[in-house]
């Protein structure tokens, strides 16, 4: 105990301290560091606007594809079915096709067809009476870089399958961001 109290009382009497020079040269070294953390966050808020923008792309194209395929699914059978377009028929919960009143909880979907289009910067929407292809087409989403976005299988003739691909441009590689799904038509026994 008396050598630790004698040791204590020894640091106690010295006045060790930092000098000019080693002052100067700590100050710089934080002021480099405090410049290259200050560049980085500069950097970092200045790719927000962009990473937001993309990723708020990329959940809009998964909303979409996902509302394809449901429509897929409720789908009864397929009359169009080319890489750029495909035209069903299917239910949905509207008060007439092509109306924008949906129905008390008690009444039923009601059969209309369905038109999807793509061209190579995005995909429309139709909505008609059975047996309609053609009338206003609602704008979905935009941003797509291939306008072959649907597949099908067995074949183009009678498919049961059809599948969804949207090509988003990926601007940080050489590859597209790819978003795919795919849906049977649940209700085509209905038409057999």
């Amino acid at each position: 105990m008396r050598i630790v109290r004698s040791r204590l009382a020894e640091a106690a009497e010295r006045e060790d301290g930092l000098t000019l020079i080693e002052l100067l040269v700590a100050s710089a070294m934080g002021v480099i560091l405090l410049g290259a953390v200050g560049t980085m966050v500069v950097g970092a808020m200045r790719a927000q606007p962009e990473v937001s923008k993309r990723s708020q792309n990329i959940t809009t194209a998964r909303w979409v594809l996902e509302r394809m395929t449901r429509e897929i699914r409720s789908g009864v059978v397929v009359d169009t079915a080319l890489p750029n377009e495909v035209s069903f028929r299917t239910y949905v919960r509207r008060t007439s096709c092509g109306g924008t009143g949906t129905p008390a909880e008690d009444e039923p979907a009601i059969l209309c067809q369905v038109t999807y289009g793509c061209s190579s910067t995005g995909c429309s929407r139709i909505e008609a009476e059975p047996g309609v292809e053609t009338g206003t087409a609602m704008p979905i989403f935009e941003g797509i870089d291939d306008s072959n976005v649907f597949s099908y299988k067995p074949n183009t003739e009678e498919p049961t399958f059809v599948g969804v691909t949207l090509r988003l441009p990926n601007p940080d590689g050489p590859a597209d961001l790819t978003i795919s799904d795919g849906a049977s038509l649940r209700n085509g026994i209905l038409t057999h």
